[in-house]
């Protein structure tokens, strides 16, 4: 398969999830990335559990399609080595706190005479400058900082996080899309640029429904559980045996809901006669629907709504939708084979292109693995 970035080297001074995650989707589309780490342990998240054999499965969920190369960056003749790779590469990631490359000879300012046309992506907390830039931040604090544990959970219950983590893949995913556009201009130009990246800007820009809400009616957007601040019926529901998902977020699919359930006298009530009615009295209609959902189990209901068109869902388990025939059809979960020998599998690249599911070209790799390899190659002039 001809990939996207196939021809793109792209240096990695990353540890745990953003800077790796942003590498990762640029390696799925066939870019080279080659991981730096240091000699002592090399990126953190290697030592996360859960451990197969000694080896991170969390790190290698982010770390396939990589090379590892292991470089003291204190020492000068790993710098030198360091300044050789960014030489000859097409762009750089980064997530240290800022300051720290710049400390080591790494910085933008200092690489951009070897390299002119190199696209250099940084991904902090907070950015490359301001009054917060020199704060650190994992998931859970801009989580915090950023309003989205202002919006998660139930109205009356305490700060809750969301279960993923939105802020470093969020921050992961607008560095990827970042650097690939600055890859164009790049090679248009011949000259490359900084992307400041940072996770409360990139949570913040997630976040475009609940800080339009704010601007709009200058009130903060409050927690709602699993409902909607615009649109009813439109959350989890408790059925005879368990809670499922359903969204009608329209009056067609309203309409529907009424036929389903045998209550089409809820279409006459002025209370749900608009979608920003229901919203208004969503506890109320939640509490008429829920004595009606009471007296069927979930699936059921939700048989019943997919053969009314109505958007509806079982509150699946991670292992329950990794085993659901529609990610079996899309061949998202592969077969890997970690550097120890023992055999896993993982969930690839969402993306199909022209049909097909992207490989896994290489496994993710054992700590240095790839030093001989890479340090002993001909000086690499940049493509874009």
């Amino acid at each position: 398969m001809q990939l996207p970035l196939q021809g793109i080297q792209v240096i990695e001074f990353c540890n745990v999830a953003a800077g790796p995650y942003c590498g990762m989707l640029l390696a799925d589309m066939g870019a080279e990335v080659i991981k730096i780490e240091n000699p002592q342990g090399g990126d953190t998240l290697r030592a996360w559990p859960p451990q197969s054999g000694g080896y991170s499965e969390n790190f290698a969920s982010l770390n396939r399609n990589k090379r590892s190369v292991t470089l003291d960056l204190k020492l000068p003749a790993d710098l030198e080595h360091a300044r050789r790779l960014i030489g000859g590469a097409d762009a750089l990631i980064e997530n240290n706190r800022p300051g720290v490359m710049e400390r080591l000879g790494l910085g933008y300012a200092a690489v951009h005479d070897l390299a002119p046309r190199l696209v250099y992506c940084s991904i902090s907390a907070y950015g490359q400058s301001g009054p917060r830039s020199r704060e650190g931040g994992f998931d859970l604090t801009l989580q915090a900082m950023s309003g989205i544990m202002s919006v998660t959970g139930e109205p009356d219950g305490p700060p809750v996080k969301c279960g993923v983590p939105l802020a470093d893949f969020s921050a992961g995913l607008y560095a990827a899309f970042s650097t690939v556009c600055a890859l164009r201009e790049a090679a248009a130009r011949g000259q490359g640029c900084h992307l400041d990246v940072s996770m409360l800007g990139a949570t913040l820009g997630i976040a475009a429904l609940q800080t339009s809400e704010y601007f709009g009616t200058g009130r903060d957007p409050v927690k709602l559980g699993s409902a909607h601040p615009r649109n009813a019926p439109y959350q989890a529901f408790r059925a005879g045996d368990t809670y499922f998902g359903m969204a009608a977020g329209n009056d067609a699919l309203w309409q529907s809901v009424c036929k389903v359930v045998g209550r089409e006298d809820l279409l006459a009530d002025e209370r749900y006669a608009t979608p920003t009615l229901r919203a208004r009295h969503q506890a109320e209609l939640r509490d008429t629907l829920e004595g009606v959902f009471g007296t069927r189990p979930a699936a059921h209901w939700i048989e019943r709504f997919r053969e009314a068109g109505v958007p509806c869902a079982p509150i699946n388990t991670y292992s329950q939708v990794l085993a659901d025939p529609q990610v079996e059809h899309m061949q998202w979960v592969q077969p890997l084979q970690l550097p120890n020998g023992v055999r896993t599998r993982t969930f690839v690249s969402p993306v199909r292109l022209d049909g097909r599911t992207l490989p896994v070209r290489l496994p993710p790799p054992a700590l240095g693995e790839h030093n001989a390899q890479v340090l002993q190659r001909a000086p690499r002039e940049a493509s874009a």
